[in-house]
């Protein structure tokens, strides 16, 4: 069971990952169910060369009092869901805190320097264990795989909203995930979605 309301008051989130993962709709989907359940939502991004691999990351502040800067503060976000599994070390490092919620797809993206061979990309081994050292609950989960058994890789973000659901850290629900994708995608893909946030849910249990 999701919680009715906000655990902190603003409630700050963090969804991160590159270019190309459909990090941003995984950002305005959320925002927009927390909206409609009548929350003050403010979402800011930052693009690192997105079209090329960079790093997106969305911040999302949620208060049921008043607006938000979109800017979370250092140390201080309170989930951070990653799409690829280095952004979210990368995101730990500056916002995380004992008490972060982090939710990880284990599906690497290789950036142009480690495929040309002048840069490693750690294992996904070394990255579980770093994270370890800072929050022992961290969770990771192959959201990808079950994007591409689904058809289609960037049902990654999907999935893990799905996770996310599961993790019942935000107040909301999977009808409230039916409605707002129906504002967002074309009607002939809500099912693959809502299929999508399901599997994701699953994967969490």
């Amino acid at each position: 069971m999701n919680p009715k309301a906000l655990v902190r008051d603003p409630f700050s989130v963090i969804v991160t990952g590159v270019g190309g993962q459909g990090n941003v709709l995984a950002s305005r989907l959320l925002g927009d169910m927390l909206a409609a359940k009548g929350y003050f939502v403010t979402i800011g991004e930052t693009f690192g060369a997105s079209q090329r691999g960079g790093s997106v990351m969305s911040h999302i502040r949620i208060s049921s009092k008043s607006a938000w800067s979109p800017q979370i503060p250092r140390g201080k976000a309170d989930v951070i869901v990653s799409l690829e599994p280095v952004e979210a070390v990368r995101v730990l490092r500056e916002y995380g805190n004992p008490g972060v919620v982090l939710l990880s797809n284990t599906r690497p993206i290789y950036p142009v320097g480690v495929i040309r061979g002048e840069l490693e990309y750690p294992s996904l081994d070394a990255l579980r264990e770093a994270v370890a050292r800072i929050l022992p609950g961290a969770r990771f989960i192959d959201g990808t795989e079950q994007a591409i058994a689904l058809g289609n890789a960037i049902l990654t973000n999907i999935v893990m909203l799905g996770a996310l659901n599961r993790l019942a850290v935000l107040p909301f629900e999977r009808e409230d995930f039916r409605q707002a994708v129906g504002r967002r995608v074309a009607s002939k893909q809500v099912p693959v979605n809502l299929m999508a946030f399901d599997k994701g849910y699953g994967l969490a249990g």
